[in-house]
């Protein structure tokens, strides 16, 4: 065992793993559920209440040194409860196992730090499990209470707010894990059995698949691991029973083939405990050695080597004696690390070692700006190529949506994406686009900065994005060319803009005009921001 100690903090490393580091500030309350917000800020829940707290990066862009706010409260009390970020970049959550909130649905939107409850789905959620379907709305298996049907999924349409119901699936989605394939279905275990099925978004329902070649579930507490969709495309299932298995889709409607993976080492199982799919394309998990989820240990699985190497615990030794339950949450983190909670007060970052996975590097095409001033964003891999990290139907902790950042200067500021074009995986050179607002500090203050789209921590390459001149034509004081410090004249503007860069004249005060003659002979955007503007005669 190799110790490395850094700033007085001691974190374990074994082998050709990753390493872990405690963050530097406690979160206000008891840490639960977390999610991974649009805006590279994190949620985290008070466990099982309806508080909620934000874990936001330093000026570095450096989590384990973030700072903690807390949020506005949700409407009901919920643990065990299905939870996804929708295209919009706000939050949906439904159900709950305990708490007060399983006969019904709420959204976050985190630019008003509201919740609102969603209409009525006519149905309770308990064990829920849910997925962002291709248009943006969410698929949920509700696992309902009597006496409602159990078999039920419910389709929740985040622009309209209303619910549909769909029809039953062909088995209980109790316990189960959903794993979404490059071909947008939907992949689950059936309840307690090695029958398969999934669910289609073109066709709207789900389908028979064939069966796994050995049983995942824990017969004696009818519980099933994690699944992860691998960098080659086939899904990866941890089973209760300590046995894995590959699935290899073949395309939509056609049935994929099973394979039988290695098993858990140690005669570990892995039942309801959290994983994540990390930047260098290998699966960090908890396990145990029995349904009672305590105590429990930490391997990566190598899916190129087919090899488990078991990883020290962030609290010391080899195994973590708390209980796993939905808190012990995973989620991957914009900088590339994944975030832990192991139910404790102190939350503890995972850096994995090695380099990220080639076939899941964004690539951004063009950036183009807005009429409201946000810019639009075209490139490849925007979503990543899994879902990210996975508990299963007490917690979804996806986020195969774009991330997107601006360093200058060593300071590190994230955009808000939402209208992503793509909620899939694995999209190769398939064109997606995204939009994202621009920081306010960025969108202020004139400068080079470099912008980087980030899926599931994978970053792409930089490009070189400048910060607006600013003009404003009704403007006297000092000029700068800032938001706050406008030049009066587009002469000015188009003078001190590095080629390639961008004017913004503010027209938000009308009538906005200046009567200028020029030559303008280097390549520039000019935008008009909080009202029209029209440039020539």
């Amino acid at each position: 065992m190799a110790v490395l100690i850094t700033s007085g903090l001691v974190c374990w490393q074994v082998g050709a793993v990753g390493t872990w580091f405690p963050l530097a500030n406690l979160p206000p309350g008891a840490p639960g559920h977390m999610v991974l917000l649009s805006d590279g800020t994190v949620m985290v829940q008070n466990n099982g209440n309806t508080g909620w707290y934000r874990l936001t990066p330093n000026a570095s862009g450096s989590y384990i040194s973030g700072t903690w706010t807390t949020l506005k409260s949700m409407n009901y009390s919920r643990e065990y409860y299905s939870s996804d970020v929708l295209r919009d970049g706000r939050l949906f959550v439904a159900g709950g196992e305990y708490g007060t909130g399983g006969a019904n649905a709420e959204v976050y939107d985190p630019l008003a730090n509201s919740w609102s409850v969603t209409s009525s789905a006519g149905v309770g959620f308990a064990d829920s499990e849910s997925v962002l379907l291709p248009n943006g709305n969410v698929l949920v298996s509700p696992v309902s209470w009597v006496p409602f049907p159990a078999f039920v999924t419910m389709i929740y349409n985040p622009n309209l707010n209303t619910w549909t119901n769909i029809g039953e699936s062909r088995a209980y989605q109790d316990e189960c894990s959903w794993v979404k394939l490059p071909d947008d279905s939907i992949l689950t275990v059936d309840d307690n059995n090695t029958t398969t099925e999934r669910y289609i978004p073109s066709l709207g329902q789900w389908i028979v698949d064939r069966s796994t070649p050995v049983n995942l579930w824990d017969p004696n507490n009818g519980e099933i691991g994690a699944s992860l969709l691998l960098p080659d495309g086939r899904a990866f299932y941890l089973g209760a029973s300590g046995h894995t298995a590959f699935y290899t889709p073949s395309g939509n409607t056609n049935f994929g083939s099973w394979a039988v993976g290695p098993n858990l080492p140690n005669g570990y199982v892995m039942a309801d405990a959290p994983s994540a799919m990390m930047r260098n394309g290998k699966i960090l998990f908890v396990c145990s050695t029995e349904s009672s989820h305590s105590p429990f240990y930490f391997y990566e699985y190598d899916p190129v080597g087919n090899a488990f190497t078991q990883v020290s615990s962030p609290t010391g030794g080899l195994s973590d004696g708390r209980v796993i339950s939905d808190a012990t949450s995973m989620v991957d983190l914009p900088d590339g690390t994944v975030l832990f909670n192991d139910t404790g007060t102190q939350l503890y970052a995972y850096v994995p070692d090695g380099s990220t996975v080639a076939s899941g590097k964004p690539s951004v095409s063009s950036v183009a700006w807005n009429t409201d001033g946000s810019l639009h964003l075209t490139g490849t891999l925007f979503n990543g190529i899994s879902q990210g990290a996975m508990y299963g139907d007490d917690a979804q902790q996806d986020s195969n949506y774009p991330i997107v950042r601006f360093i200058a200067g060593g300071n590190v500021y994230y955009g808000r994406t939402y209208n992503w074009s793509r909620t899939s995986v694995q999209t190769g050179s398939a064109i997606v686009t995204t939009d994202v607002s621009v920081p306010s500090v960025v969108f202020s203050n004139p400068g080079n900065y470099s912008l980087i789209v980030v899926a599931n921590g994978i970053p792409s390459d930089q490009v070189t994005f400048y910060g607006p001149v600013w003009v404003d034509f009704n403007y006297s004081g000092f000029q700068f060319g800032t938001f706050s410090f406008p030049y009066s004249t587009l002469a000015q503007g188009v003078s001190a803009v590095a080629s390639g860069g961008t004017v913004a004249i503010n027209a938000g005060a009308q009538p906005s005009d200046s009567h200028e003659t020029m030559t303008i002979s280097k390549p520039m955007t000019i935008i008009s921001v909080y009202g029209p503007s029209t440039i020539g005669h």
